[in-house]
């Protein structure tokens, strides 16, 4: 009779084990995303209200992928958050450095309208989400991380996206890198007459 063949020696464990560390366990797993600090400590805002500073003001100099630039119009652009909701989660932006919907003029105007529209039916085709949050927050008080510069954020939203994480963790898993959701999303880019 032949015997069956010797499993292989067990590798060690990449994860190191929590008994030696400092404190009490306290029975949760830990999900480490060391790269929100950088969103927590303000990285990427504005350090005052002028263009100059302003994240939404440098993006459309930068080269499409350096700035996550999705689409670029005559008036406004889309482009990626960089600290997203959801992968996907884009901004309708104008170029002109204004904080205000109601200050857009008549062309800003059409054509923010139009983005939006676009970018709602270029991530439907891109990725079908079941849903969307479409939305401005409107000076400081109102929740607007950078306030000065107007922007529209557009959400996809699936089906069970909001898990235990976001709430129990307060983080978010990501599937995709910024750089590669950029890149599907502006080969996607939908356009009509208008957008």
């Amino acid at each position: 009779m032949t015997q069956p063949p010797a499993e292989p020696p067990a590798e060690a464990s990449p994860v190191e084990p929590a008994e030696g560390f400092a404190g009490d366990p306290d029975g949760f797993g830990r999900l480490w995303t060391p790269h929100r600090m950088a969103y927590v400590q303000g990285e990427h805002k504005p350090a005052d209200a002028e263009a100059g500073s302003c994240p939404f003001c440098r993006a459309p100099g930068r080269s499409d992928a350096d700035g996550l630039v999705v689409r670029r119009g005559e008036h406004v652009f889309a482009v990626l958050n960089l600290f997203p909701y959801n992968p996907g989660h884009l901004m309708v932006c104008p170029y002109r450095h204004v904080s205000a919907y109601v200050d857009l003029d008549a062309a800003e105007l059409a054509e923010f309208t139009a983005f939006t529209r676009a970018a709602v039916r270029t991530l439907t085709a891109a990725s079908a989400p079941a849903g969307f949050n479409l939305g401005m927050n409107q000076g400081e008080v109102a929740g607007a991380g950078i306030a000065a510069h107007l922007h529209q954020h557009v959400v996809p939203r699936w089906q069970g996206d909001a898990n235990f994480l976001p709430v129990v963790g307060r983080t978010k898993a990501m599937p995709e890198l910024l750089e590669d959701t950029r890149a599907r999303l502006a080969a996607a880019w939908v356009t009509d007459a208008t957008g």
